[in-house]
């Protein structure tokens, strides 16, 4: 399996090279993000192994650009910041899995071996439906190219059904990714909160992208919602 390990820092690439290749990976390696991301467009890798502070271009917008570009190779972000943000950063551009440093090389190689397996399916990292855009990591909603602004928590509802789009979800499947398991409120805040939505990406535009299911929940339509498609 060919790996492509981007890191500035000579030793540190050097010691990723030869663990590496002892465990029986052809290594390819890049020194910078803009390297890494030329190198991966240029040929197939199983996974990239990328550090996150880097010259020309870092590590999250290495993975932008490859994301950006169609590249969905696994990518296993490296970093000595240790931080919940920093890991959400990550993912919401489309890295695959995230090592705090000091870390054992036994977990990366086992990390890397299962990203391998997982191979490389598409994962868009903005979400869409019809004329519908959201961006998770940029915080952005869009209509065609009217930015649409949501709250913190409308956002975050709006997404969770925009990666379920054409699933019927229910108020509990949405109470407990938006708010927590703890929450005790009344679940109709969901309610609350979808018709907030309504008034944000569909009112103004003559769309109907939420459809009440009753008994059931919400659904979130393919087309989002767009009378014309």
């Amino acid at each position: 399996m060919r790996v492509l390990v981007v890191e500035d820092d000579p030793r540190a690439t050097e010691t990723l090279r030869r663990t590496l290749q002892a465990e029986g990976w052809t290594v390819d390696t890049a020194a910078d993000g803009a390297e890494g991301v030329e190198s991966a467009c240029a040929r197939t890798y199983d996974v990239i192994v990328s550090d996150i502070m880097m010259p020309r271009l870092n590590g999250y917008e290495l993975v932008r650009e490859l994301r950006h570009r169609g590249v969905w190779t696994p990518v296993l972000m490296l970093t000595a910041k240790d931080g919940e943000y920093d890991e959400a950063d990550a993912f919401d551009l489309g890295a695959d899995d995230y090592l705090v440093k000091p870390f054992s090389f036994v977990v990366l190689s086992a990390r890397l071996r299962a990203l391998a397996r997982r191979g490389a399916p598409e994962r868009p990292t903005v979400l869409r439906a019809g004329s519908l855009s959201l961006d998770p990591a940029r915080r952005e909603v869009r209509r065609g190219e009217t930015p649409i602004r949501l709250t913190a928590r409308e956002f975050a509802v709006l997404e969770y059904l925009m990666r379920h789009k054409g699933n019927v979800v229910s108020k509990t499947d949405i109470l407990r990714a938006v708010w927590d398991e703890h929450y005790r409120g009344d679940d109709n805040i969901v309610e609350v909160y979808v018709g907030y939505l309504r008034r944000h990406i569909d009112t103004p535009f003559g769309c109907r992208t939420i459809e009440t299911v009753r008994g059931a929940g919400y659904r979130l339509a393919d087309n989002g919602g767009d009378p014309s498609a």
